[in-house]
């Protein structure tokens, strides 16, 4: 009987949202992946200080990972870099790399 008391709803999303509050979110980078169409990914960047030159940022990563990228405006999250394919890993490496960001300020998501 115990085994099946533990077996509660768990949402994973109610802890999510605890995370979110406080200033210690407001200083994460987060990498996402989008799905386009097919087998086509979006890497997206978003999060990263306005005191950096995001498109030099872009002109770099699009250098060593061979892919293409840009900065778009987005209402919300504001400025965010698109990189083409799926880049989190490279992305994640290259922020630490360079100095951008540590390893407890960048949070991957997807899959």
């Amino acid at each position: 009987m115990s085994v099946i008391s533990n077996l509660k709803a768990h949402d994973p999303f109610a802890e999510a949202a605890e995370n979110d509050v406080g200033s210690v979110q407001e200083n994460l980078i987060h990498i996402r992946i989008q799905q386009r169409n097919g087998r086509k990914t979006l890497t997206t960047v978003q999060g990263i200080s306005s005191d950096f030159d995001l498109k030099k940022i872009v002109r770099c990563c699009k250098k060593e990972f061979a892919c293409n990228g840009t900065v778009v405006e987005h209402p919300e999250y504001g400025e965010v870099i698109q990189l083409q394919g799926d880049q989190r890993s490279k992305i994640y490496d290259f922020l630490k790399k360079i100095g951008l960001a540590k390893d407890e300020q960048i949070k991957k998501h997807g899959f």
